[in-house]
């Protein structure tokens, strides 16, 4: 009983250690990692509005898709990997590793003299990032209790907020002044100062995996994650549907996913633990983190093209377009990050954004040609207040749910979810948006709409400048098009929120290890002998984190 005593009291005391506030190294450590953040969303942030001097440089305009398709399919192949390497190695070395990665593929995109060249080194740069993000959310989640890591959720969306604002701002600015190889070498100084911060200020534990990675099923996922992004990158653009490459593309996914899965359940040191989905709350916000970025990313793609072809605004704005909708996300995390680490509850940010998403979205499928910018701003505002409350809430819950070993895997799980779930939303809703567009342009042009037929083929794709010099019937007609076509791709995004919140209304509010802030009564109990969802370490998970923490520093 004495013994027990004691530990109590130690127990007590180093939750009071835990609520002071952060070492100025820790700070520092957090502020590197911000920096990773922004380096990796704000590559394809600045690189786009780089891309027709690129193509007018490099020539090889039949490729220019596969400079993301190859950035996007390496980020989304390597991110279970990386958590993994973390996991098993260490989260330092693999986040440094990741930063390299990223930098020498960055450099070398810069140096590029052909798109062959270009292609490659851009998935080079997605190696790298891939491990970015993955590495930010596992540091952060062996560094700081899940009860007051909500306060770094306003820092992360803000982040993320200001790099898709931005973005093409700065894109822009450096491919007109300093020329497009800029476009890639701006990373180069960011990522050297977050290496070097990194390297220089956090000690976490040294780790030395008895097994070896699991490179079959890390093969087999590679190809499954592939198959499938490259079915929603080329299907309904490059290939119809129905063709023969989609169906065997979505054949051989089928099979690598199901081989995965059987690798996973022999496999000493499995790439992704399958034990981890056994957690109700970990399995749910994989669910609602798949529909977030289904919806996010659609949304994203489409509102600026609605407020371009419909309400006339310049393409060279289209971070600014989307500032109401960013704004309100970054403002509503910042709430819903103070209020999780204050009260320790949570479950009430999945259902509100979740609420918040569908109806935003149902308002946005009601624009026409008539509605006002002003207006288009207020149903963007409520879509963002709606992902500023899911954004970090589903990586804190899922991280939550297991076990400190299996914190990498499980926010490489996480981020990968997301990442999938933006390319089926803008491959789903694209094909939806193209197919009312086409149809809309086509009957215009049967009812006699004039020059209507000669712009129904490529009717998706009409820029401003292309736009302004059609017929006014014909862009009369365009503007309704894209006006319906935007209508039934909001709608489906608002059916993926509604998923989002019957996903949320089960989640389990267990209570997040750590203590609450000013939390220095060595009495006081909190959550700390309760153990979380999914047989996570209650305990041994708070011991290990403060371990962690004092050693960082």
């Amino acid at each position: 009983m004495k013994k027990q005593a004691g530990q109590a009291a130690e127990a007590g005391t180093d939750r009071g250690a835990a609520a002071e506030p952060q070492p100025r190294s820790v700070r520092v450590v957090i502020f590197a990692l911000m920096v990773a953040i922004l380096l990796a969303m704000l590559d394809n942030m600045i690189v786009a509005p780089a891309m027709p001097t690129i193509v007018g440089d490099l020539g090889g305009l039949e490729h220019l898709s596969w400079v993301v398709t190859a950035y996007t399919l390496a980020t989304a192949a390597s991110t279970p990997i990386w958590g993994k390497i973390g996991d098993m190695y260490g989260r330092k070395g693999a986040f440094l590793a990741s930063i390299v990665i990223f930098l020498i593929g960055s450099a070398l995109s810069g140096l590029a003299q052909d798109m062959g060249q270009l292609i490659g080194f851009r998935a080079v740069q997605g190696l790298g990032a891939g491990g970015l993000m993955v590495g930010v959310m596992a540091i952060i989640g062996e560094l700081v209790p899940p009860r007051e890591r909500g306060k770094y959720m306003g820092m992360m969306t803000g982040v993320m907020a200001v790099a898709m604002i931005g973005g093409p701002l700065v894109g822009g600015t450096l491919t007109d002044h300093l020329g497009w190889r800029w476009a890639f070498y701006i990373n180069l100084p960011l990522g050297i100062v977050a290496f070097f911060m990194v390297s220089a200020v956090l000690h976490l534990p040294k780790k030395r995996a008895q097994g070896r990675i699991d490179y079959l099923g890390a093969a087999l996922l590679t190809v499954g994650i592939t198959s499938f992004v490259l079915v929603t990158t080329w299907g309904g653009t490059e290939y119809d549907w129905n063709s023969a490459v989609i169906m065997e593309l979505i054949g051989l996914g089928v099979a690598s996913l199901v081989g995965f899965w059987f690798v996973q359940q022999k496999a000493a040191e499995p790439v992704m633990p399958l034990h981890i989905f056994r957690s109700r709350n970990f399995s749910l916000m994989s669910v609602v983190g798949f529909l977030t970025g289904f919806v996010m990313f659609g949304a994203m793609l489409f509102l600026p093209l609605y407020q371009q072809a419909v309400q006339g605004a310049s393409a060279t704005n289209s971070g600014l377009l989307l500032m109401p909708m960013l704004l309100a996300m970054m403002a509503v995390s910042m709430i819903a990050g103070r209020f999780t680490t204050a009260t320790g509850k949570y479950k009430v940010f999945p259902i509100a954004g979740s609420v918040l998403m569908a109806v935003g979205l149902f308002m946005l499928a009601q624009m026409d040609t008539d509605t006002s910018r002003v207006t288009t701003g207020v149903y963007m505002a409520v879509l963002g207040a709606g992902m500023g409350c899911l954004m970090q809430i589903t990586m804190l819950v899922a991280q939550n749910s297991v076990e400190m070993k299996d914190m990498g895997v499980a926010s490489s799980s996480a981020t990968l979810f997301r990442t999938l779930g933006s390319s089926f939303g803008v491959a789903i809703m694209g094909a939806l948006f193209n197919n009312r567009v086409q149809d809309e342009m086509t009957e215009s042009a049967g009812a006699g709409a004039g020059g209507a037929a000669k712009v129904t083929e490529h009717s998706a794709q009409l820029d401003a400048a292309s736009l302004a010099k059609l017929p006014e019937a014909a862009r009369e007609a365009y503007q309704h098009a894209v006006s319906a076509g935007t209508h039934v791709a909001f709608l489906l995004a608002a059916a993926m929120a509604v998923g989002a919140l019957i996903a949320a209304f089960f989640v389990k509010e267990t209570p997040l290890r750590g203590a609450a802030p000013g939390d220095k009564t060595p009495a006081d109990k909190t959550s700390a002998d309760t153990k979380p969802a999914g047989d996570a370490d209650g305990d041994s998970a708070r011991g290990e984190r403060e371990k962690t923490v004092a050693e960082a520093v």
